[in-house]
């Protein structure tokens, strides 16, 4: 394995300390030939579909990659912007005020950088670059909130990828999860009781998380688990009565069974139980994307409305509000407490080894004559 590093490297340098948001990803258009190719990637990722390579290559490269995209495409034609992809402007904001907010808490050393599991700027790009920037400290932080091996396992696969190949590894902190920092659950009350002001209030909540398949919960992945706990400690800050808020995972693909009950399934079942209004939140998204927009704002409300309800809200992710902001720098300040603002290496140490450098460099072709000789 050939280990890679600046060419010429130059010690006594000043080192570089980031941190860098990760969020999933998102094509770079809304046409079927940019969702096929974001789709070939995302979904050959092991962590994201456990089956036999072989026989899954088969049916994704046979059945899906062939039907699916143009069926996507039109989705993201739904929510797609002048900015371009929600999750992806969103996300860029959310990196930009975060280093803002550090900057302005004197925190200038550290910059903050945006990256995607799957598209552009790819994890990967971003990590190489930063490579040849003499990073010494680095801070992962994937946006989100519970951990599940198909999402943060896989940014970790990534990070640990690039890493090892690399001649000088950096100093890692990487985050797992965050749904339990102090003021995350008070983050999304607030959402709420900012909704409850501007809408009205609904006769139930529901918390709406991304679902993954059940087999993945009975091999140890804490997801489930965190994502109850979330809609828990939410539901206590607002104080809500336990038959007046429930718990649902939206998302799934194909017949496997999948962390229930499901989204689709619990709207039908509130409407016809009398429930005539409810507000819908998602809290396992830390920015609006076609999951939220697309799939709950507009289908499942459709959807809730056919089963007789008469009102639907829903709430809007954190997004680069300037609270998700502030949570999101007090959590870098604290992972990143023990960094000095800048980190040279001993001032005498890295004096003397610019000299040797220097030295080296003087001597150098001399050297190379005698190797040649």
């Amino acid at each position: 394995m050939k280990y890679h590093g600046q060419a010429d490297f130059r010690h006594g340098q000043t080192p570089l300390a980031a941190v860098v948001l990760v969020n999933l990803g998102t094509p770079q258009a809304p046409t079927a030939t940019a969702v096929r190719r974001y789709l070939a990637e995302f979904l050959a990722d092991p962590r994201v579909i456990e089956l036999p390579r072989l026989l899954w290559r088969l049916i994704l490269h046979g059945v899906i990659l062939r039907i699916r995209p143009a069926r996507s495409a039109r989705a993201y034609q739904k929510v797609w912007t002048e900015r371009g992809s929600p999750l992806l402007f969103h996300s860029r904001d959310l990196a930009e005020g975060v280093q803002r907010q550090l900057r302005e808490k004197g925190h200038e050393a550290v910059e903050v950088l945006l990256a995607m599991r799957y598209g552009a700027p790819a994890l990967s790009a971003v990590l190489d670059q930063l490579s040849q920037r003499n990073l010494r400290r680095l801070l992962v932080v994937p946006l989100y909130p519970q951990y599940s091996g198909t999402t943060t396992g896989s940014v970790f696969d990534v990070v640990a990828r690039q890493l090892q190949r690399w001649r000088w590894v950096p100093e890692l902190h990487f985050v797992s999860d965050y749904y339990g920092e102090p003021g995350y659950a008070g983050l999304l009350a607030d959402r709420v009781r900012a909704s409850w002001q501007s809408n009205g209030r609904g006769q139930h909540l529901l918390f709406s998380f991304h679902g993954i398949p059940e087999r993945y919960l009975r091999a140890g992945d804490p997801y489930y688990c965190q994502c109850l706990a979330t809609a828990r400690a939410t539901a206590e800050q607002l104080q809500l009565d336990a038959g007046s808020w429930s718990v649902s995972f939206q998302s799934r693909v194909g017949r496997e069974r999948w962390l229930h009950p499901y989204t689709d399934q619990e709207l039908v079942r509130l409407a016809r139980t009398g429930v005539t209004s409810i507000d819908v939140i998602c809290p396992a998204f830390a920015v609006d994307c076609l999951e939220t927009i697309e799939e709950i704002s507009i289908g499942e409300r459709e959807r809730f409305l056919a089963a007789g309800g008469e009102r639907f809200h829903y709430i809007p992710a954190l997004n680069a509000e300037p609270d998700h902001i502030g949570f999101l720098a007090e959590l870098v300040r604290k992972q990143t407490a023990h960094w000095p603002e800048w980190m040279p290496a001993d001032p005498l140490s890295a004096i003397a080894l610019q000299q040797s450098a220097e030295r080296h460099a003087a001597a150098r072709p001399a050297f190379d004559q005698d190797a040649k000789s």
